[in-house]
């Protein structure tokens, strides 16, 4: 439980730092607040808790994971049987959530960063300066990426007791300012917040849902954290972390309430309520500690984006990257490219924006798109799965309205800063089309051969001394794991593309296991001792250094006889070993421009192979970087487009 606080609820637990301050900005102002303002406003937010949070994902979406992954590529992956169609709200809802949690880090951190500004002392250093909080936010985002590799459960052990301290701090003032002005409890009656959103004095009319959605746009990375967490975990603490939160929304509210007329206040640009209404001697800890929580809530945006991108790759929407698993958990993972990516995009975020007014606009639109196709796919969980009736259709009905009106007021910010957002989401979501795409023209071309009826050939030219021997023994790592079956593709590379004699042909696959430690193989000879299908079978804390294993396994088939011995006679050591030299060969596909496919098909490849490239080589993956590694392109397409016959003439003549 300690974990969970530290590692899901930092994005929603520091929205009161700029929810309540983006409402009266949008209503003109302090000067402009009245009772029914706050109430109203306040009534909107905690319904908007309530609803989308409390109800939509913590009480129904959580009950939808697979294999207690969490997030909507896991979500897609138990309706995708339902139709094709659905994995466009599945690319789309993803890839706005991943642009999002590159904007989130930027925009938490700098607003408390600037909150610095409420102290006298601090403010006489820093000054009005935004130069100099840009650039304590980047060195503050810059480390907090850089200490991901150490894994989520160290991080929220230490950010545990920290984020306990932080709701405790929310509940604690909030409860004392509520005190002094009990009225500011009429809020929780729904009544006051749909009165208010069509009172003529509501001076920003529907778009206040805008600001009012801040305050839940940590949902989705709370079910995206799942995996590393637990289901019970969060069931668990949602109704603490919730109390505390409405209670610092109604403390800000009723101190609002008190100080509407206040004339000192008129004057303050960008006033905060969350740091205004603090006693002077309390705001030095209340930055610190919001400092820290901006920091935990970035966190949760993070291990959410891994969680995702470990999925999509899965579905094969993204390419395969390296993933370490520093925990003991496995929904506790690190992907180095990811998290260098997303901190490219925090710091543009924080260069272009510089301070978090202008990051706000930018702040929610994208998150209310994850939303709504998280709805949809929900629907067809409920109805498809779960075989409910009638609840599936009131469910979507009421929470595509609900988000429908949240995303036409959050359009308002697109001029604003919202595009940037939009344009990250389109880019992700491009990069998922093009690889899904090229990916299913590469399936119509993928053909599984008998192994065995290759074996004849392959013994020919095991003793065929016409060719030169490519080494002792020739290593392919494949993707498939019958036993029985091998690419043609591979059988391709060994017979047609200049045959590559051995003394022996491995066919490695390695499997990742859901148990952290696993560690075996199996073999299977074929009657042979030239050819052997080895299954790695590595628990997901087990690095994949596939050279390494590879000679354990062939160190225990020489000890049995299946393997001759492969003596040499030459070796920096003084008594050479019985197992000859090693050559991995790794297969990369390509489309020759002769490939008899449409367009829109040499298009999609194109950029597939594009991606592939920068996503890095698959010898850092499989630990081969320092082994006898071979790249070789075959061929996508065998089929070639026809051509006219040439007409042949006399050397001396000419057309």
């Amino acid at each position: 439980m300690l974990v969970t606080l530290g590692v899901v609820y930092g994005d929603i637990g520091t929205s009161p730092m700029y929810v309540t301050k983006a409402l009266v900005a949008g209503n003109g102002g302090i000067g402009s607040v009245t009772e029914e303002f706050v109430l109203g406003a306040l009534s909107l937010v905690v319904w908007t808790v309530t609803l989308l949070t409390t109800i939509k994902y913590v009480l129904i979406s959580l009950r939808a994971d697979n294999h207690g992954e969490g997030g909507i590529f896991a979500l897609y992956s138990l309706v995708k049987r339902c139709g094709k169609w659905l994995i466009i709200p599945a690319m789309l809802g993803g890839a706005a959530l991943l642009a999002d949690g590159i904007l989130t880090p930027a925009v938490t951190v700098t607003t408390a960063i600037e909150g610095l500004r409420t102290i006298p002392a601090v403010h006489a250093v820093l000054g009005d300066d935004q130069g100099r909080v840009v650039a304590i936010t980047l060195a503050i985002i810059i480390a907090l990426f850089l200490v991901q590799r150490i894994g989520t459960a160290k991080i929220g052990h230490a950010f545990g007791p920290i984020m306990t301290l932080w709701f405790l701090f929310l509940g604690g003032t909030g409860l004392f300012f509520v005190l002094q002005h009990p009225a500011v409890l009429l809020c929780l009656n729904p009544l006051r917040g749909i009165a208010f959103l069509l009172s003529p004095n509501n001076h920003a009319g529907i778009m206040i849902l805008g600001s009012c959605f801040l305050a839940t746009t940590g949902a989705e990375a709370l079910y995206s954290d799942m995996g590393h967490v637990g289901r019970g975990n969060i069931y668990a603490t949602w109704p603490f972390v919730k109390c505390c939160l409405l209670l610092s929304y109604m403390g800000q509210g009723a101190w609002l309430m008190n100080n509407a007329a206040n004339p000192e206040l008129m004057g303050i640009a960008d006033l905060n309520p969350f740091y205004q209404m603090l006693a002077p001697g309390l705001r030095p800890f209340a930055v610190g500690l919001s400092t820290v929580a901006a920091i935990i809530a970035s966190q949760a945006l993070i291990t959410g984006a891994f969680s995702l991108v470990s999925e999509a790759s899965r579905l094969d929407l993204m390419p395969h990257m390296q993933v370490f698993y520093p925990a003991e958990t496995k929904g506790q993972l690190y992907i180095p490219m990811v998290n260098n990516v997303m901190l490219v995009g925090c710091v543009i975020v924080v260069l272009l924006f510089q301070n978090s007014a202008h990051m706000e606009a930018a702040y929610g639109l994208a998150i209310t798109l994850t939303m709504m196709c998280t709805t949809l796919l929900l629907f067809f969980y409920l109805h498809e799965e779960r075989k409910l009736k009638v609840a599936p259709w009131i469910f979507a009905a009421f929470f595509l309205l609900l988000e429908g009106f949240f995303f036409v007021s959050s359009l308002t910010k697109f001029f604003h800063g919202g595009y940037f957002t939009i344009l990250m989401a389109a880019l992700i979501m491009g990069i998922m089309v093009c690889w899904y795409n090229g990916t299913a023209v590469e399936q119509r071309q993928f053909t599984l051969l008998p192994l065995r009826s290759y074996l004849p050939q392959l013994k020919r030219l095991r003793d065929d001394d016409r060719y030169e021997r490519m080494s002792d023994n020739v290593v392919y790592l494949t993707k498939d794991t019958h036993t029985d079956y091998i690419d043609r593709d591979i059988v391709y590379s060994i017979l047609d593309k200049h045959p590559k004699r051995a003394r022996a042909w491995w066919f490695v696959n390695v499997e990742t296991m859901d148990e952290p430690h696993t560690f075996a193989y199996s073999v299977e000879t074929f009657g042979t001792d030239y050819v052997f299908r080895v299954h790695l079978y590595l628990g997901y804390k087990i690095n994949q250094r596939v050279n390494a294993y590879l000679r354990q396994v062939v160190q225990d088939l020489a000890a049995t006889g299946e393997l001759p011995a492969q003596m040499h006679d030459y070796s920096v050591y003084k008594d050479p070993g019985n197992i000859g030299t090693f050559k991995f060969v790794l297969i990369r596909k390509l489309l020759a421009p002769e490939s008899d496919v449409e367009p829109s098909e040499r298009t999609a490849i194109t950029l597939k192979y594009i991606i592939r490239r920068a996503a890095g080589t698959p010898a850092r993956w499989y630990g081969l970087e320092n082994s006898n590694v071979s790249f070789e392109y075959v061929p996508l397409f065998t089929k070639f487009k026809a051509v006219n016959k040439m007409q042949r003439l006399a050397p001396n003549e000419r057309p």
